[in-house]
């Protein structure tokens, strides 16, 4: 294969590069299109969906300055990551709650990012070929349809566009380095940071493309081409390392929020909940895991569930050694600088998501191989191509496997998308893939109940809790459970495990907020309205818990307050019953017009009003 090199180009010659570079971007474009076109007839998942968006009244209102303010302030979820909320809030001014625009966003960035990524690597290195079949590798690859196909995941493909962009900068400084254009590349990490921290190994990465393909270190020449880009300025290593302290400052900024972030709200567990020893295994075997599923992406999941114990000596040794046999290939290969780089591309930008700081219950996804697997693109694609330089083989005869290849990987990403498309089957498939996986069984228990399917779900959370004992969900489900039966004592025994144990702080709101439920049926009124104000100062948007204690107003007479409550809660998450609450306590006090135009409105627009008048009955009855 032939690289292009750019000094000396003929302007003519210039254009048709130009020309065909614009081609194979859109051909990126078109292929991303084709096989996500399932997408369309994909709904949101119960799994974080809710949260981002279809719950989440701040991102459903749409870009307000209110919604920046929140966005740039919030730790929700034990997040911060303001650009994705901002985006969300945009689909949904645009889309509503339509999810087929919310996914064909998606789509469209991880499309933009295959282009960007070819375009990248071919002013980079020079070769067209290599770097398109890279960039295709990228968009046809099955492990990316998780940051794809996922709604909440826009927070992967967005910050993987601007981190792409800062590249592209990044390349630009290289060539002429001044403030003005380093300032630039410091802006656009800047705003990948703001969309998700993942790409917080950037400035490693760039001392990785100093050394290739940008040639940047003053080093004698090896074995093999000569530099592509002759005429970048070349400087001491110490001194590369220097230009990226301001962009490491930056990284060690938004390791910090984020770090602050997650510890509010109850992500981070600590050592007696995976001990030293259990993370640093998973981080060996995901890795090997990882490279796995880079050359047989089967069984491919939401999520693998973090181990209860520690693994077999054996499997850890193999791991080991397989990282260790490539790492000790890829520096003596001092020749094929492209190994190195793209294996320490995989290994680095991993780090931050391999669980030595365990977040949430995974051991590994999916959508932290969006970024890194680039790496592992690069040293496959150059590898085979030199080997075929090597051999002489001609390019037509590359030409049929690599086209075979990218078609099965089509093939596999297209019906992976279908996994996706609605909540109980995506469940049933990831208890049906995995082993272990209480996340999946409780999951799976919370759709079954959704559609009064109880005793089923009943069976998964104890599933859980077989699996794990600790599994606070699990203790919630089976206290809601309970609650349903009238089994209140049962049901408090639950809650109360969660409000102890329970880290994250959603969970514990929710635990506290039916506590208080359960008290007030028992008529104990005192101990609820400390649990549901206990919910509220957890989370203050969980409006169950201020009609709980409009409920308890209104039992003590206190009309005002129950009136506050229950208006309190409807500005936040509307609902025919909580209306029809909010006009009942008008009627009492004696706003009768107010009552009246109320319970018109729900009259009119409520899809069942029989059913919601019936649950007024029932909360106002005390059960």
């Amino acid at each position: 294969m032939k690289r292009l090199e750019e000094a000396g180009t003929p302007p003519s010659s210039e254009r048709s590069l130009a020309r065909r570079a614009a081609v194979f971007c859109l051909l990126l474009v078109a292929v991303v299109l084709v096989c996500y076109n399932p997408i369309i007839h994909n709904g949101f998942i119960g799994y974080d969906d809710s949260e981002y968006i279809t719950d989440n009244p701040h991102v459903r209102a749409g870009l307000t300055w209110a919604t920046v303010q929140w966005a740039f302030t919030t730790y929700f979820f034990a997040n911060w990551h303001p650009l994705t909320w901002l985006s969300h809030a945009l689909d949904c001014q645009l889309f509503g709650l339509n999810p087929a625009g919310h996914h064909y966003v998606n789509v469209l960035l991880h499309a933009l990012n295959a282009g960007l990524l070819f375009l990248l690597l071919q002013r980079a290195t020079g070769f067209c070929w290599r770097s398109l079949m890279v960039a295709a590798l990228f968009a046809l690859h099955p492990i990316n349809v998780e940051s794809v196909a996922w709604a909440a995941q826009r927070k992967n493909v967005l910050s993987t566009l601007l981190f792409l962009l800062a590249l592209h900068a990044y390349y630009w400084y290289a060539r002429g380095p001044g403030l003005r254009r380093y300032s630039v590349v410091a802006f656009l990490f800047a705003c990948a940071l703001l969309a998700k921290p993942q790409v917080i190994a950037f400035p490693l990465l760039l001392l990785l493309l100093d050394y290739w393909p940008l040639c940047r270190i003053c080093a004698p020449q090896v074995n093999g081409p000569p530099p592509l880009h002759a005429d970048i300025p070349k400087f001491s290593a110490g001194r590369l390392v220097l230009e990226k302290v301001p962009l490491l400052l930056l990284s060690a900024a938004s390791a910090a929020v984020t770090m602050k972030a997650q510890i509010a709200g109850g992500a981070v567990r600590n050592l007696a909940q995976c001990g030293f020893l259990l993370r640093v295994e998973t981080a060996v075997v995901s890795y090997a895991s990882y490279l796995g599923k880079a050359f047989w992406p089967s069984k491919l999941v939401v999520l693998y569930p973090y181990p209860t114990k520690l693994y077999p000596t054996w499997e850890v040794a193999a791991a080991a050694s397989l990282i260790a046999l490539v790492s000790v290939w890829v520096i003596r290969a001092r020749d094929q600088r492209h190994l190195a780089v793209g294996w320490f591309w995989f290994v680095g930008s991993l780090v931050p998501m391999i669980g030595l700081v365990q977040v949430g219950a995974q051991a590994m996804a999916d959508r932290y191989a969006y970024i890194p697997f680039i790496g592992l693109f690069v040293m496959l694609t150059w590898q085979v191509a030199d080997w075929a330089h090597a051999h002489r083989l001609p390019n037509a005869w590359l030409a049929l496997p690599a086209v075979s290849c990218l078609l099965v990987l089509g093939m596999l990403t297209y019906r992976q998308v279908d996994y996706w498309r609605d909540t109980q089957s995506f469940w049933e498939r990831t208890v049906a893939l995995t082993h272990d996986n209480y996340v999946a069984e409780d999951n799976l228990g919370g759709v079954l109940f959704g559609e009064d399917r109880k005793d089923e779900a009943a069976a998964h959370f104890r599933a859980a809790l077989a699996i794990r004992a600790d599994d606070m969900p699990a203790n919630l489900n089976l206290g809601a459970y309970e609650h349903g039966r009238g089994n209140l004592s049962a049901a408090i025994d639950r809650y109360r495990i969660v409000t102890l144990y329970a880290l994250d702080v959603d969970i514990r709101a929710r635990a506290y907020g039916n506590l208080g439920s359960a008290y007030r049926q028992m008529g104990e009124l005192a101990a609820a309205k400390q649990c549901y104000e206990t919910a509220l100062q957890l989370a203050p948007h969980r409006t169950m818990a201020m009609i709980g204690l409009g409920l308890i107003a209104e039992k003590n007479g206190d009309l005002t307050e129950a009136v506050g409550q229950y208006s309190r809660a409807m500005a936040i998450e509307p609902t025919d019953v909580g209306f029809l609450l909010l006009a009942d306590a008008l009627k009492q006090k004696g706003q009768l017009e107010e009552a009246k135009a109320i319970y018109e409105r729900v009259a009119r627009f409520s899809p069942n009003l029989s059913e919601a008048q019936k649950a007024e009955r029932s909360l106002l009855a005390g059960k």
